[in-house]
């Protein structure tokens, strides 16, 4: 039988257990380094199959390792399982429906991303076996995505020295093969004191630390003329001092997201924003405190994985989808502003009058960037790493919305999910079966590195992620 037929069985076969782990990940909808019942549930998954998994790796309570195997080579599935605050929605129904006001929802498709990797990595485990092909298959279970960036520690603590080759997807409109760039992005929380005062009888004893995180925003805002363009900068206030306009705010905290396309860069910007935040400070008799949190670096694609993963790709097709779900997805996409819905359209005219995309698109090595940030980047560093996507949302949802998370229960995102473990097991196996390309892939990374080690973007004194509960708002 041919290997990929095998592996689709395979995966076909544990298709109501791997659906069901996807489902539950979704109900628990935990945040960044908090999911507890996502992380347990993927371990016991991967016991059952026969994998032994060591939990609490990289000095993440969240994070943990499943293995099976041994020897060399060593492939690497990667699986995040976070969700996100605020996206709370009911499943399949395709309008705007919280289960829970102010809750937390699955709105970047990571219970499906999670889930997906689990379902290639059990395909070539079994595969493997079967052709007592040797080498060990490693799940990597990576934490805090969205926020915090899991990989980034992880890689820090050598977790993946001795990976590879690395795969991961994620869940979109699309079908392809991600062959883009990234930005490299900085996490920092500034944190301002001030003193409190009566706002009308004694103003002018307080010193406002609300009024210092308003001026620093200004004046970050009137800075983004004078940054490259490629880079990004955004905010938001997560400590506002208080409810009561009658008391000078003694406490307040913006968190920063500062963005370029290379960590360098993003270390520029990232000095010009502290100055700002000192000015803030000075401009109104407050201290502040810049409290360091986490940071990504960019993706460094490999064709040559990429190439192995487009021919696997074009051979397995993609989804069939019914009317059922084609009517599904016609209701999402009149929920969607025009201005989404023209979006894709415009970038491939074949996907006109759709609203499911039912094509691969085509192979463009190199293909420009990407204007966010994702912690694959920094395994990308040290691991030759490829990554694919596959349709699991009607075409133009913006991803973190409301869409998102209704569509994540819905057999257009299992079919999905299921397709993007069969594309990652194949493009494994025929890298086992082509220790040539291992090599060529390997040699890639070391020349678009250009004579730069990795270094991590994260201080020494960063030592993990604090999870910090949102405050006054």
């Amino acid at each position: 039988m041919d290997y990929r037929n095998r592996l689709s069985e395979i995966i076909e076969e544990k298709r109501e257990k791997l659906i069901q782990v996807s489902d539950k990940i979704w109900s628990y909808a935990e945040t960044g380094f908090e999911e507890f019942k996502s992380a347990e549930l993927l371990c016991q998954t991967l016991e059952e199959e026969g994998f032994s998994v060591e939990k609490g790796v990289g000095n993440i309570e969240t994070a943990f390792i499943g293995s099976f195997g041994s020897g060399n080579p060593i492939i690497g599935f990667l699986g995040e399982f976070d969700a996100l605050s605020g996206l709370s929605q009911a499943g399949g129904v395709p309008q705007f429906d919280p289960e829970k006001i102010g809750g937390n929802g699955h709105g970047c498709g990571h219970n499906l991303l999670g889930t997906g990797s689990l379902a290639s990595a059990l395909a070539l485990r079994y595969y493997m076996e079967e052709n007592k092909i040797e080498g060990t298959v490693r799940y990597y279970g990576c934490p805090g995505e969205e926020i915090g960036g899991g990989k980034t520690f992880m890689v820090r603590e050598g977790l993946f020295d001795d990976v590879d080759f690395a795969l991961c997807w994620h869940p979109g409109t699309r079908n392809n093969v991600m062959s883009m760039v990234s930005l490299a992005c900085y996490e920092v929380y500034f944190k301002f004191k001030g003193k409190s005062a009566h706002a009308a009888a004694s103003p002018h004893l307080g010193r406002s630390a609300l009024d210092a995180v308003e001026l620093m925003n200004i004046g970050v805002n009137y800075l983004r003329e004078h940054i490259i363009s490629d880079a990004r900068v955004h905010y938001a206030i997560t400590n506002t001092g208080g409810f009561s306009p009658n008391v000078v705010q003694a406490d307040a905290e913006v968190l920063y997201f500062v963005r370029a396309p290379l960590v360098s860069q993003t270390e520029e910007v990232y000095q010009r924003v502290c100055d700002i935040a000192k000015g803030a400070a000075l401009m109104t008799g407050t201290e502040v405190e810049i409290d360091f949190a986490s940071a990504l670096s960019n993706v460094i694609p490999n064709t040559t994985l990429e190439k192995i993963m487009y021919d696997n790709f074009v051979a397995l097709g993609v989804p069939k989808h019914d009317e059922g779900e084609q009517q599904f997805a016609r209701t999402i996409r009149e929920s969607l502003s025009e201005a989404d819905k023209k979006f894709e359209v415009q970038m491939n005219k074949e996907l006109a009058g759709k609203a499911l995309s039912d094509v691969i698109d085509s192979f463009i090595p190199a293909n420009g960037s990407m204007t966010g940030s994702t912690d694959v980047g920094d395994v990308s560093w040290v691991v030759p790493t490829v990554q694919c996507m596959t349709v699991c949302e009607a075409l133009g949802t913006p991803l973190h919305t409301w869409q998102i998370v209704a569509t994540g229960t819905t057999s257009i995102a299992h079919k999905g999910m299921l397709h993007a473990g069969k594309v990652m097991a194949a493009t494994a196996v025929e890298v086992l079966k082509r220790p040539e390309v291992l090599e060529k892939a390997k040699a890639e990374l070391v020349e678009l590195r250009d004579g730069e080690e990795y270094v991590s973007p994260l201080p020494a004194e960063v030592k993990k992620y604090k999870v910090r509960s949102l405050q006054n708002t």
